[in-house]
């Protein structure tokens, strides 16, 4: 089945546009689950190209304390990846914005990669990221999806051997994820001065629209990522005004004027 072409052509419109894709993480489920299609609505309105729905597990590894506490809020609050599922759907129902499902191994396995490909693409979801996922042993489940007509993204990181970049830029599809530094996520005052050199080294192997995340969080980062990346992923910053304002009425008015800094949308009438 082929993929639905929204993240593709979410980057080729930034890339006209002479900007970088904005890629926005939220964590599904928290404040409420009944919360989060505004919310990820709320982000498109301000400017974001794409949207990871953040699958919330009780051992995030690669994510720092605010996504963290984050997963901890949307669990307790009966999120799993069935209604996760169902957040995708009531979004699509609105918007055509680009979905990928960000997400842990273990609730996936647990689901089921079969009836996850079917159950995903027909809520609308346009592609998966599996953060913990071995490119060297992704064949299968990366099959799976693929045949259901969804893309694939992985992680490529400043450690990576350039045997596992060529791995990860010949499974991505849509974009490849580019760590722009070691450790966990979060919010940081710049952007790693490594990352340009891994994301050069990247384009030597790939075509794919390569999108810079860990750290980002200003309207700056955005600026010096966008000159030399397709894309810009943005993260603990979102999830840190849902922590601090997740009961406020105004949080999706929040979300929105957020992405719109981000995205330069605060300088254009509504």
């Amino acid at each position: 089945m082929p993929s639905s072409n929204r993240i593709a052509d979410a980057f080729a419109a930034a890339k006209a546009q002479s900007r970088p894709a904005l890629v926005a993480y939220l964590t599904a489920g928290d404040p409420s689950p009944a919360r989060s299609a505004s919310l990820a609505l709320a982000l498109n309105r301000g400017g974001a190209d794409v949207l990871e729905l953040g699958v919330p597990f009780s051992d995030p590894v690669a994510d720092g304390p605010v996504i963290q506490q984050a997963s901890d809020r949307a669990l307790k609050a009966g999120t799993n990846v069935r209604r996760v599922l169902e957040i995708a759907a009531e979004i699509r129902r609105q918007s055509a914005l680009p979905i990928v499902l960000f997400s842990y191994l273990n609730p996936l396995m647990r689901y089921g990669f079969d009836a996850l490909a079917r159950d995903a693409r027909d809520a609308g979801i346009d592609g998966c990221l599996l953060t913990d996922l071995s490119v060297e042993e992704a064949a299968g489940p990366v099959s799976k999806l693929r045949a259901a007509g969804l893309d694939t993204v992985f992680l490529a990181a400043p450690t990576s051997t350039d045997r596992r970049l060529k791995l990860v830029s010949e499974l991505s599809s849509g974009f490849v994820y580019v760590v722009s530094r070691t450790g966990v996520t979060g919010e940081r005052s710049d952007v790693a001065a490594s990352v340009e050199p891994l994301v050069n080294k990247i384009k030597s192997m790939t075509d794919k629209p390569l999108a810079v995340g860990f750290g980002v969080s200003k309207r700056e980062h955005v600026a010096a990522i966008g000159g030399y990346a397709d894309g810009v992923i943005i993260g603990s910053a979102i999830m840190r005004i849902i922590e601090q304002h997740g009961h406020a009425p105004d949080l999706e008015s929040r979300l929105e004027q957020f992405m719109r800094t981000l995205s330069g949308k605060e300088d254009s009438p509504r």
